[in-house]
Protein backbone atom coordinates (compact mmCIF):
# COMPACT_ATOMS: atom_id res chain seq x y z
CA UNK A 1 0.00 0.00 0.00
CA UNK A 2 2.99 2.91 1.07
CA UNK A 3 4.57 1.81 -2.18
CA UNK A 4 1.66 2.59 -3.72
CA UNK A 5 0.67 5.80 -2.47
CA UNK A 6 4.68 6.81 -3.05
CA UNK A 7 5.10 5.77 -6.41
CA UNK A 8 1.64 7.70 -7.58
CA UNK A 9 3.03 10.85 -5.61
CA UNK A 10 4.74 13.75 -8.47
CA UNK A 11 8.43 14.39 -7.62
CA UNK A 12 7.90 17.25 -6.17
CA UNK A 13 5.37 15.76 -3.77
CA UNK A 14 8.22 13.32 -3.36
CA UNK A 15 10.91 15.99 -2.33
CA UNK A 16 8.55 17.96 0.33
CA UNK A 17 7.69 14.69 1.93
CA UNK A 18 11.67 13.98 1.75
CA UNK A 19 12.05 17.41 3.46
CA UNK A 20 8.95 17.60 5.97
CA UNK A 21 10.39 14.30 7.37
CA UNK A 22 14.37 15.60 7.10
CA UNK A 23 13.46 18.51 9.32
CA UNK A 24 12.54 16.40 12.23
CA UNK A 25 15.06 13.74 12.29
CA UNK A 26 18.00 16.40 11.64
CA UNK A 27 16.33 18.15 15.23
CA UNK A 28 16.82 14.75 16.58
CA UNK A 29 20.59 14.54 14.91
CA UNK A 30 21.71 17.63 16.47
CA UNK A 31 19.76 17.02 19.97
CA UNK A 32 21.87 14.14 20.08
CA UNK A 33 24.86 15.40 18.80
CA UNK A 34 24.98 18.26 21.33
CA UNK A 35 24.21 15.61 24.27
CA UNK A 36 26.45 13.01 23.34
CA UNK A 37 29.38 13.91 25.59
CA UNK A 38 27.07 13.70 28.50
CA UNK A 39 24.96 10.16 28.02
CA UNK A 40 27.74 8.02 30.54
CA UNK A 41 26.65 10.99 33.00
CA UNK A 42 23.37 10.08 32.49
CA UNK A 43 23.89 6.12 32.79
CA UNK A 44 25.08 6.92 36.62
CA UNK A 45 21.72 8.35 38.05
CA UNK A 46 19.07 6.34 39.60
CA UNK A 47 16.19 6.27 37.41
CA UNK A 48 12.79 5.05 38.43
CA UNK A 49 10.52 1.70 37.89
CA UNK A 50 9.90 0.68 34.08
CA UNK A 51 13.07 3.03 32.97
CA UNK A 52 13.98 1.25 29.26
CA UNK A 53 17.49 0.53 28.79
CA UNK A 54 19.02 3.30 26.87
CA UNK A 55 19.25 1.79 23.13
CA UNK A 56 15.06 2.08 23.12
CA UNK A 57 15.52 6.07 23.15
CA UNK A 58 16.67 6.64 19.70
CA UNK A 59 15.07 4.11 17.84
CA UNK A 60 11.51 5.33 19.56
CA UNK A 61 12.75 9.06 18.88
CA UNK A 62 13.60 8.12 14.85
CA UNK A 63 10.06 6.94 14.65
CA UNK A 64 8.28 9.82 16.40
CA UNK A 65 10.26 12.16 14.05
CA UNK A 66 9.82 10.16 11.34
CA UNK A 67 5.86 10.06 11.95
CA UNK A 68 6.31 14.11 12.64
CA UNK A 69 7.87 14.58 9.58
CA UNK A 70 4.73 13.15 7.62
CA UNK A 71 2.22 14.18 9.79
CA UNK A 72 3.30 17.45 8.98
CA UNK A 73 3.45 16.72 5.19
CA UNK A 74 -0.58 15.73 5.35
CA UNK A 75 -0.85 19.35 6.70
CA UNK A 76 1.64 21.01 4.34
CA UNK A 77 -0.33 19.09 1.47
CA UNK A 78 -4.05 19.28 2.64
CA UNK A 79 -7.13 21.48 1.08
CA UNK A 80 -7.47 22.99 4.39
CA UNK A 81 -7.43 26.90 4.14
CA UNK A 82 -3.57 28.47 3.97
CA UNK A 83 -3.98 30.44 7.56
CA UNK A 84 -5.32 27.04 9.21
CA UNK A 85 -1.96 25.29 7.56
CA UNK A 86 0.32 27.93 8.52
CA UNK A 87 -1.07 28.08 12.18
CA UNK A 88 -0.73 24.87 12.62
CA UNK A 89 2.85 24.69 10.72
CA UNK A 90 4.45 27.21 12.83
CA UNK A 91 2.89 25.95 15.88
CA UNK A 92 4.78 22.48 15.10
CA UNK A 93 8.19 24.70 14.13
CA UNK A 94 8.06 25.86 18.14
CA UNK A 95 7.26 22.35 19.32
CA UNK A 96 10.45 21.38 17.61
CA UNK A 97 12.32 23.54 19.31
CA UNK A 98 10.89 23.45 22.48
CA UNK A 99 11.80 19.50 22.21
CA UNK A 100 15.07 20.06 20.97
CA UNK A 101 16.11 22.38 23.66
CA UNK A 102 14.74 19.87 26.10
CA UNK A 103 17.75 17.64 25.72
CA UNK A 104 19.99 19.82 26.42
CA UNK A 105 18.36 20.96 29.77
CA UNK A 106 17.79 17.82 31.12
CA UNK A 107 21.31 15.80 29.67
CA UNK A 108 24.04 18.92 28.75
CA UNK A 109 22.57 21.46 32.12
CA UNK A 110 21.39 18.28 34.45
CA UNK A 111 18.03 20.20 35.62
CA UNK A 112 15.60 17.44 36.23
CA UNK A 113 12.94 19.84 37.62
CA UNK A 114 13.38 22.44 34.82
CA UNK A 115 13.39 19.98 32.17
CA UNK A 116 10.24 18.47 33.49
CA UNK A 117 8.08 21.84 33.37
CA UNK A 118 10.04 22.15 30.13
CA UNK A 119 8.61 18.76 28.89
CA UNK A 120 4.72 19.84 30.74
CA UNK A 121 5.52 23.28 27.97
CA UNK A 122 6.02 20.53 25.43
CA UNK A 123 3.39 18.34 25.84
CA UNK A 124 1.05 21.54 25.90
CA UNK A 125 2.41 22.36 22.42
CA UNK A 126 2.25 19.21 20.76
CA UNK A 127 -1.63 18.77 22.41
CA UNK A 128 -2.44 21.76 20.66
CA UNK A 129 -0.81 20.73 17.22
CA UNK A 130 -2.33 17.61 16.86
CA UNK A 131 -5.63 19.77 17.72
CA UNK A 132 -4.33 22.07 14.71
CA UNK A 133 -3.09 19.12 13.12
CA UNK A 134 -6.58 17.80 13.16
CA UNK A 135 -8.35 20.64 11.95
CA UNK A 136 -6.52 20.61 8.94
CA UNK A 137 -6.17 16.41 8.02
CA UNK A 138 -7.21 14.10 10.59
CA UNK A 139 -4.45 11.75 9.79
CA UNK A 140 -1.94 14.21 10.73
CA UNK A 141 -3.31 14.40 14.20
CA UNK A 142 -3.50 10.70 14.97
CA UNK A 143 0.20 10.36 13.61
CA UNK A 144 1.13 12.59 16.99
CA UNK A 145 -0.86 10.45 19.27
CA UNK A 146 2.17 7.85 20.03
CA UNK A 147 4.74 11.32 20.25
CA UNK A 148 1.97 12.43 22.63
CA UNK A 149 1.89 9.14 25.01
CA UNK A 150 5.56 8.68 24.37
CA UNK A 151 6.05 12.44 26.08
CA UNK A 152 3.68 11.84 28.91
CA UNK A 153 6.16 8.68 29.65
CA UNK A 154 9.29 10.87 29.50
CA UNK A 155 7.25 13.00 31.67
CA UNK A 156 7.68 10.35 33.95
CA UNK A 157 10.72 9.36 33.84
CA UNK A 158 12.10 13.06 33.85
CA UNK A 159 10.25 13.37 37.65
CA UNK A 160 11.17 9.79 38.63
CA UNK A 161 14.71 11.09 38.06
CA UNK A 162 14.20 14.52 39.88
CA UNK A 163 12.46 13.17 42.67
CA UNK A 164 15.58 9.73 42.91
CA UNK A 165 18.11 12.27 42.33
CA UNK A 166 17.87 15.14 44.17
Amino acid sequence: MTNYIVNNMSKSDKKRLALCVAIPLVTGILSAFATKNRMADFDLVAKPPLSPPGWVFPVVWTVLYILMGVASYLVLSSSAYKTKIDKALMLYGVQLAVNFFWSIIFFNLGEYLFSFVWLVLLLFLVVYTAKLFFDCNKTACYLLIPYILWIVFAGYLNFGIFVLNK
